[in-house]
């Protein structure tokens, strides 16, 4: 079977605040096997961060001073392919090693992805799919910039210390932006490019129609003035 990858990329601090958000309201992802190579991940490769059934009610500190908490580098660790670094086995590599290949990786499968769309570029995103999928949405994609996360107030100190819990994802944003508006300033180059092809071929056929029109009017009107003096 053919498949298109696609995927949608979010500014770190704000998805991250946002699942906080979602996980504080009692979500808990128990039913993911985080399958790598095969197999699930053992308690003591991949511990959970909270006792009971969920963690309803966290804080924001308390999510934030969980290290094994799936929350931190979400983006760079789904998209890369983990068993280049053993999966969840921490002991597998030194960790700075394991950083460099993980968000290579990620950046790699980002890069060779059918589409990819950044949620804070709702209107270029758009765009973008329709352009490589030859496709068109009924109605424009509206861009929302209230949402749970953007109504969290925390203090630089607090968003400094989240984006050092997500420097792989922040880096990973950062290649993310570049190559997306990269491609989509080439597109709309391809497309300006395309539509000054199509002008020059419109005016080319008009000349041509003009062209064929002009004798046959010529030959009507002799015609005519012919039969005048012939009758007179």
């Amino acid at each position: 079977r053919n498949f298109y990858y696609i995927t949608m990329l979010r500014d770190p601090v704000s998805r991250y605040l946002s699942e906080w958000k979602h996980v504080q309201r009692g979500a808990t992802w128990k039913t993911s096997l985080h399958m790598c190579d095969g197999r699930s991940p053992t308690p003591d490769e991949l511990p959970t961060c909270y006792e009971g059934d969920d963690w309803s009610g966290v804080s924001l500190q308390e999510f934030m001073d969980c290290s094994y908490n799936l929350a931190n580098n979400r983006q760079v660790r789904m998209l890369a392919d983990l068993s280049l670094v053993g999966c969840y086995n921490l002991t597998f590599m030194n960790e700075s090693e394991r950083n460099t290949i993980l968000l290579q990786s990620a950046k790699n499968n980002l890069k060779n992805m059918a589409f990819f769309g950044l949620t804070e570029f709702q209107r270029k995103t758009q765009y973008l799919f329709e352009r490589t999928f030859n496709l068109k949405f009924i109605s424009p994609f509206t861009q929302f910039n209230v949402t749970r996360a953007s109504n969290v107030d925390i203090g630089e100190d607090v968003r400094q210390r989240i984006e050092e819990l997500n420097f792989l994802d922040m880096q990973l944003y950062e290649y993310a932006k570049d190559l997306f508006l990269q491609r989509f300033q080439y597109s709309k180059q391809e497309e300006h490019q395309q539509n000054r092809l199509k002008r020059r071929e419109e005016r080319r056929l008009l000349r041509e129609q003009r062209a064929h029109q002009w004798p046959r009017e010529e030959a009507v009107e002799v015609a005519v003035t012919e039969d005048y003096n012939s009758q007179v």
